[in-house]
């Protein structure tokens, strides 16, 4: 099979389905941008820091996997060959929030993104997490959403926040305050 097919030269892409979209549509920006994140997630996991974390991370790219399959496929049909939504995602992600944030001092203000590189890279990923809940909040306002697929992105970019704050302390980085 090759890789190209030539069918979205003209601007036009498919759901699952078959549902034709415009490639600039609110549910393809979704999907693209949950994407996105994922492939930040890939990079973050490849740093010697995010080694650490790669069981976390890589069941998150699981995760976000299975959500987009959901935002890809085509509103009010059935849809039996997608993967099931794990029940506990939310839950998971809670717990190594929690797990994390133990350890960590306790924040007194707000702070300013970055220290350490993979802390960096933690805070752009929650920011593209950020971008995506803001389009499948959108989407969702259209089209209607599952709501535990809203609050996996809500709570993956506390994860993200708590994950850079864990890589400065892992560094020996203090979080920098934000001094207006």
């Amino acid at each position: 099979m090759k890789i190209y097919t030539k069918k979205g030269d003209l601007g036009e892409t498919s759901l699952f389905g078959g549902t034709r979209l415009p490639k600039h549509h609110l549910r393809i920006e979704a999907y693209g941008t949950v994407d996105e994140l994922n492939s930040w997630l890939g990079m973050l996991a490849s740093t010697q820091e995010g080694l650490a974390y790669l069981p976390q991370i890589q069941s998150i790219q699981n995760h976000l996997f299975v959500l987009g399959s959901h935002l890809a496929a085509a509103p009010g049909k059935e849809h039996p060959h997608l993967p099931a939504w794990p029940a506990t995602a939310v839950l998971e992600l809670e717990t190594w929030i929690d797990r994390m944030d133990e350890g960590l001092n306790p924040l007194k203000t707000f702070i300013l993104p970055g220290g350490a590189s993979s802390a960096s890279q933690a805070h752009v990923a929650r920011c593209v997490c950020r971008r995506a809940e803001r389009l499948c909040t959108a989407l969702n306002e259209q089209e209607g959403l599952a709501p535990e697929l809203l609050a996996f992105l809500n709570r993956l970019s506390d994860y993200l926040f708590t994950l850079a704050r864990q890589f400065n302390a892992d560094a020996g980085r203090e979080d920098v305050p934000w001094h207006p």
